[in-house]
């Protein structure tokens, strides 16, 4: 993660360490040059990342004589270091003292024994017998008030890792210390519990805990042999244990406490995996005993380190749900029965041969989900070309992310961010358009958060709401809908017109600049200010921000992609990157947020109607041939139907049965009402799937899938980053990974396929993908990652275009633009517009989320957001129910009354646990050059009904009543004033006693 330094390469300096001269960097911590050479103590410092707390005093060494805190202390050339002094290992070994008065030592039946408390270790390492500083119990109950997590105030050190976590890396700034009182602990919002705060249970607190203050309600009687019996006899035990330590000290607890801790690895396994929700491509260790997921642990992941969000910390009770397909099911008049996968299995390859050989091979088609494997995806793709014969095959890319990919490759040639996250972190301003960052990519958006708290990145939201990355910006405006490409083109012009635009950049590596300039020209700030309804004066501040910061990198999402000229906004925003030199460097650049944990993964590996693998094109002879070679059939020349087509082909009667994996279609596509009566048409219909989705119901036969803790495979992220991810745990019931279903399928429609483990795909994907060319399972082992573009010899590339642009002539291209009005507008009967998008703590519908019952607790119904004016103009409440009304559907919910919205727009979470999926209100018109739904143009009225219910937003929610504490971190100078602290290896105070 991004530490400040924004890649200035720190100077080689000498310093001696114990008599040893070593290689450091000027400015770097010395614990950090310390524990390259050897280890020390220290039980607050974490990582560069979380920089120096200084609250525990256990690292202490002596510099030039002095005692000094070696993890608040920089390095500098001829420094004089000493570890190992009477004076200064004396110092530490008072300070861990100190810190045993706060913790007591019952490691055996701690279910944080497992090798990973630093107390525990501290105290191993430091051969602590007994304790000087009694342990006193804080007179503070514990904290079970958070669904996910305990803080338990008497075992609590105070080091502060979990305020310096919340206050300066996942900027959420919920903890603090309250070091005012008369016994200290950590404070969420400034009060004693947790829930109701503004906790987002994000999990960094309890990731960095270093001893079990803070755990996960998961770990609680589960991890240690003897920690899950009863309080009672556990209280007792631990009274056993203090009672020892004064006669006996604690070297022989200790080694009791180590063999246990040693058993429990024997029983506990750690997985590495990728976190299968949002693309930002979180990866950590998975612990399971059985199939019980006990913590999430991350540490190593390139994309977040330590970092995670509610979802991927704690949403992985759905693996192990009730309602997991366990066996594949056929259908049964109105219903399906359970049927073994031989009957299942020949029952499909049946109907879809019989199928295919009646009305042709286009008559079928495939979609592959974006929650599958690469692996998973890419066989998908091979069996529709090389079995069926058809390239009718897709994605859920196309309901989201084809227009920023479409947009991309006509100016700059790749479909993918053109850097890295830490590009992002290192910019000068960051510019999000239509994307609720902290929501829908919550870890990515605490680099954003962190970058622009401490390292003064400027941060600007174009966004109908305020969320909470617009509540944070510097500037917040509100284009009206369906406009953004008007100001995005504004600003081009307002660059060129007056002396801005980077014209030695332009000159030198882009194509096509005099066409771009003369296409500006209806495209005045005085007609961006009037067709976007923003105050001229705001739109001419971002223009003076734009070009005062030295980089900037543009981030956007589905408030940009999900209109009916989402492709030419996606366009605009990469023409404006183009104009003010923002590619070819380390820092600025193109970030379309990807929507799915491997949405950008299924575009790579070829589950579209017109590419293969690496965006091959299927009508290119050349590269058709190279396909044929390696599978050994002829293949489909011409380009297949997408999913928007698909759905009228089953209208039509043309499109007669279809292979779909992993998506819920009748919640995801547009104009839910149309694609049921669409699927309802299908001759033959098969679903791959772990839960019986709303899809199902429409479904012929019905296939166990299994979730990314189940399998092997790759996931690309966001950024272009493939990772791996390992089988935590075995297949549930007679459920399979998606790669062996569609191989058992293949080999019985004739196919030869001899796939044992999924490397094996990816061996063959690789040598067919230039852009995956370099890529295998051995260089991706554990935490190994590759971004793609990878060469044959593994070279990866970080960072797109630092040597040109891939077209033929090397340069990029400007690509003009046209505005046209959004195609359904607002009238006297649908007189709001309907804005929609995810919650934090759901991921899209909810088919995985819904079912964990913590995330359950704290969201546990969707609402529609209404605006302050609107409520009091219609007498409306938090609570009430409404009708909405489309002009292609109908709805009943919850209103809640909230200030994130404004005037006559309204807005709906993606979240449909009961009442049906948003997209009942959502019509089938679509941006024209990608077919992607225009869900974010959708006018509606509403009607208020009798009934009113309790407020939907609950009082556990953080967005309920949280109030967040900004502070600079832990702010230990607190501490440090508080008249009964002395730093070790000072003199104590004598205190002189008054006569009697």
């Amino acid at each position: 993660m991004n530490n400040g330094n924004h890649g200035k390469d720190s100077k080689a300096i000498e310093i001696s360490i114990d008599g040893k001269i070593i290689a450091a960097s000027e400015g770097e911590l010395l614990v950090e040059a310390v524990l390259r050479e050897k280890e020390i103590p220290h039980i607050c410092y974490h990582s560069p990342l979380m920089g120096p707390i200084q609250t525990c005093d256990t690292c202490l060494v002596e510099v030039g004589g002095k005692l000094q805190r070696a993890c608040g202390t920089k390095v500098s050339a001829g420094m004089q270091v000493v570890t190992e002094s009477e004076r200064a290992k004396n110092a530490r070994s008072e300070a861990f003292d100190v810190i045993l008065g706060n913790h007591m030592l019952y490691c055996t039946v701690c279910d944080n024994n497992n090798e990973n408390c630093r107390v525990h270790n501290t105290a191993l390492a430091l051969n602590v017998q007994h304790q000087h500083h009694e342990f006193k119990p804080k007179p503070y109950e514990v904290d079970m008030s958070n669904p996910f997590y305990r803080y338990d105030p008497s075992q609590c050190i105070l080091c502060g890792q979990c305020v310096q976590a919340c206050q300066t890396v996942q900027v959420n700034e919920t903890l603090s210390i309250g070091w005012e009182l008369d016994h200290p602990r950590v404070l969420w919002d400034g009060g004693m519990q947790i829930g109701g705060s503004s906790c987002v249970s994000c999990g960094h607190c309890i990731t960095v805990c270093p001893c079990n203050a803070l755990m996960e309600k998961s770990m609680l009687g589960e991890a240690g042999f003897m920690s899950g019996m009863p309080k009672t006899a556990l209280n007792k035990m631990i009274d056993v244990v203090k009672a020892i330590e004064p006669e006996m000290g604690y070297g022989a607890i200790m080694q009791v406490s180590q063999t246990e801790s040693m058993m429990r690895e024997e029983r506990i396994k750690k997985t590495k995996t990728v976190c299968t929700y949002c693309a930002v491509g979180c990866s950590y260790d998975v612990w399971t005993k059985g199939r019980n997921i006990l913590k999430i642990v991350p540490q190593h992941g390139e994309a977040n380190e330590i970092s995670t969000c509610v979802k991927g910390k704690f949403g992985w009770d759905f693996v192990n749900s009730k309602d997991r397909l366990q066996s594949p099911l056929i259908r049964e008049g109105n219903g399906f029965r359970e049927a073994s996968w031989e009957e299942a299995l020949t029952l499909v390859v049946s109907k879809f041969t019989e199928i295919k050989n009646q009305y042709g091979p286009d008559a079928l088609s495939v979609i592959i989900s974006s929650k599958c494997t690469n692996e998973d995806g890419y066989l998908m793709q091979k069996f529709a070309r090389a079995v069926l014969g058809t390239n009718n095959i897709d994605n859920c890319s196309r309901y989201c992310q084809a227009p920023a990919t479409t947009g991309l490759f006509r100016t700059v040639g790749y479909g993918g961010d053109s850097g890295s996250i830490e590009n992002i972190a290192k910019s000068g301003l960051v510019l999000i358009i239509g994307s609720n960052t902290a929501e829908a990519h919550p870890v990515l958006a605490t680099r954003v958060k962190r970058a622009h708290k401490l390292f003064g990145q400027r941060l600007i939201v174009a966004d109908p709401r305020e969320h909470e990355m617009a509540h944070r910006a510097d500037i917040h405006f509100r284009p009206r809908p369906g406009t953004d490409l008007v100001w995005l083109s504004a600003m081009s012009r307002y660059m060129i017109d007056n002396g801005h635009a980077k014209m030695d950049f332009v000159n030198q590596w882009v194509n096509g600049f005099e066409e771009y300039r003369k296409s500006l020209e209806p495209f005045t700030m005085e007609y961006a200010a009037k067709t976007c309804e923003v105050p001229l004066e705001t739109l001419e501040q971002v223009a003076r921000e734009l070009v005062a910061a030295r980089s900037i990198a543009i981030l956007w999402a589905m408030g940009i992609t999900q209109h009916m000229r989402a492709s030419d906004g996606s366009t605009a925003i990469s023409n404006l990157l183009l104009i003010t030199g923002n590619y070819m460097r380390d820092e600025g650049g193109a970030y379309p947020l990807r929507g799915h944990n491997n949405v950008q993964g299924a575009g790579d590996i070829g589950a579209a109607p017109n590419v293969f693998p690496g965006y091959q094109p299927v009508n290119d002879p050349e590269i058709r041939a190279k396909f044929e070679k390696v599978w050994g059939v002829p293949l489909p020349s011409e380009r297949g139907m997408d999913n928007h087509q698909m759905v009228d082909g089953m209208v039509e009667g043309k499109m007669r049965a279809m292979y779909l994996a992993g998506e819920d279609m009748i919640q995801a596509d547009s104009n839910a009402n149309h694609v049921a009566k669409a699927y309802g048409n299908l001759d033959f219909f098969v679903v791959q799937d772990i839960f019986f989705s709303e899809t199902c119901r429409y479904a012929d036969v019905i296939l166990p899938a299994v979730p990314a803790l189940e399998k092997e495979g790759t996931f690309s992220s966001t950024e272009r980053r493939i990772q791996r991810l390992y089988q935590a745990l075995p297949e549930l019931g007679d459920s399979r990974a998606d790669w062996k279903i569609t191989q058992d399928i293949a080999n019985r429609m004739g196919a030869n396929w001899n796939y044992t483990h999924p490397s094996e795909i990816m061996a063959e994907m690789a040598s067919l993908t230039p852009l995956y060319a370099g890529v295998t399972f051995e260089r991706l082992e554990e935490y190994k990652t590759l971004q793609w573009p990878v060469a044959e010899d593994g070279t990866d590339q970080p960072v797109l275009y630092l040597n040109g642009f891939p077209f033929p002539d090397n340069k990029a291209k400007f690509h003009p633009l046209e505005f046209r009005e959004p195609d359904e507008a607002l009238d006297e009967e649908f007189d709001l517009f309907l804005n929609n998008g995810r919650m934090l703590e759901h991921f899209h519908e909810g088919n995985m989320t819904k079912r964990v019952s913590g995330i359950h607790e704290e969201t546990p119904e969707r609402y529609l957001e209404i605006s302050e004016e609107l409520a009091r103009e219609r007498d409306i409440e938090s609570g009430q129910w409404v009708r909405v009304t489309s002009r292609h559907g109908t709805l009943k919910i919850k209103v809640l009354v909230a200030k994130r919205v404004v005037g006559q727009q309204v807005y709906l979470g993606l979240y449909s646990p009961n009442e049906g999926p948003i997209n009942i209100l959502t019509g089938s018109h679509a941006d024209n050059a990608t077919n992607t739904p225009a869900y974010k143009e959708t006018a509606v009225r509403i009607e208020v009904l009798p009934e009113k219910g309790s407020n939907p937003l609950k009082p556990l929610n953080p967005r309920f009543s949280g109030k967040p504490t900004p502070q600079n971190g832990v702010e230990v100078e607190r501490k440090w004033a508080r008249k009964d602290y002395r730093m070790p290896g000072t003199q104590a105070l004598v205190q002189i006693q008054p006569s009697r």
